[in-house]
């Protein structure tokens, strides 16, 4: 594995290593969408995340509105991409707002 760590024990003994079962944040942002926007997306870079070994969240923060529906995330090679809008079906709407992205990477 190209990513991890090692830990060891007060005993000296080798509590996690890279090939330990972990999950960590490998990135916490603000997304923001004006309101109004056209569909769009954003990209992140998030080296080492793929869909293989990562998974994106998006958690609204503050009030939550009628033009606040959720945005949809896509986990790529090395980049996460966050949607306004249900990018799977045509007729959806936009959604506005910010919240908030995590970005886990785990093995």
């Amino acid at each position: 594995m190209s990513y991890g760590i090692r830990i060891w024990g007060a005993d000296g003994a080798l509590q996690v290593d890279e090939n330990s079962f972990t999950i960590r944040v490998a990135l916490s942002t603000l997304v923001t969408f004006a309101v109004g926007a056209p569909k769009s997306s954003q990209d992140f870079a998030v080296p080492g995340v793929g869909p293989s070994n990562g998974t994106a969240i998006v958690v609204p923060i503050g009030t939550y509105g009628d033009s606040n529906l959720q945005f949809e995330t896509e986990v790529l090679s090395g980049v996460v991409r966050v949607y306004n809008h249900t990018r799977t079906f045509a007729a959806s709407t936009t959604s506005s707002g910010t919240m908030r992205l995590i970005v886990m990477r785990w093995s």
